[in-house]
């Protein structure tokens, strides 16, 4: 990478700066969650390259600025992994995985390093998926006992999100909608968290069976009429059962 930087290097290489490579790294890591979900494990070790070379990239950048190298960034991980691990590297005592994560916030807590933070809320980042985002703000929200004492509470909320949405499109306002689209989303991911169910994974899985069935439907639909130019409503409907039936 210092090559292709370099006077002799990349032309394309050279002009990349930290903001002109966000797209990439976040394209890699989707397309690695893509290999891991395929379960081929040539694919997911390609990808994985992949993403590495986005960590080496942004480092490259960095060591050019001398605000720090790729053997820093390897040094800060190495170095918060033994930290957080006294049970491993120390003497503490955390023997399942609960007592683990506990201790783990804890001793993220004391090290100081987001003094900056004026809220329990911060650090979560804006750019993250939005189902994510929500989850882990509810997750902070909840660490120190915003929430609901169980599932019950979160479905009940949940309700009056429909409701409430119902209420918005029956008053045609268009804002006051998206509003309410925005707070019943909000409620189920809130509802799925206290199922202990990872609503991005969740609905990525549900993404990818609507991928499948309807791809069923557009097959045999060409293979049929060409195009879906001569297809009804009916036919297709009834394609999407047989594709359910057949578990597609």
């Amino acid at each position: 990478m210092a090559r292709l930087r370099g006077e002799n290097g990349c032309p394309w290489d050279r002009e990349q700066t930290h903001q002109s490579l966000k797209p990439y790294l976040a394209e890699e890591m989707y397309e690695t969650l893509d290999a891991i979900d395929t379960g081929d494990m040539e694919h997911l070790k390609e990808e994985l390259g992949d993403m590495l070379l986005q960590i080496v990239f942004h480092s490259q950048l960095a060591n050019e600025r001398g605000d720090f190298s790729m053997n820093d960034v390897c040094a800060t991980i190495s170095e918060k992994l033994v930290r957080r691990h006294p049970h491993v590297f120390g003497e503490a005592n955390a023997d399942t995985p609960e007592k683990v994560v506990k201790q783990w916030d804890e001793i993220k807590k004391s090290e100081g390093t987001k003094a900056h933070r004026k809220s329990i809320l911060d650090g979560v980042p804006i750019s993250m998926p939005a189902l994510m985002r929500a989850m882990n703000l509810q997750e902070k929200a909840s660490s120190v006992g915003f929430d609901w004492e169980g599932w019950e509470g979160a479905f009940e909320k949940l309700e009056e999100e429909v409701a409430e949405l119902r209420k918005a499109i029956s008053e045609k306002n268009a804002a006051h909608v998206a509003e309410e689209v925005g707070d019943l989303l909000f409620s189920i991911v809130n509802a799925a968290r206290h199922m202990n169910i990872d609503p991005e994974e969740a609905l990525r899985k549900t993404s990818g069976k609507f991928t499948r069935r309807f791809m069923h439907v557009e097959g045999n639909i060409v293979k049929k009429h060409g195009s879906f130019s001569g297809s009804s409503l009916e036919e297709m409907d009834a394609l999407w059962n047989e594709a359910k039936l057949k578990d597609v």
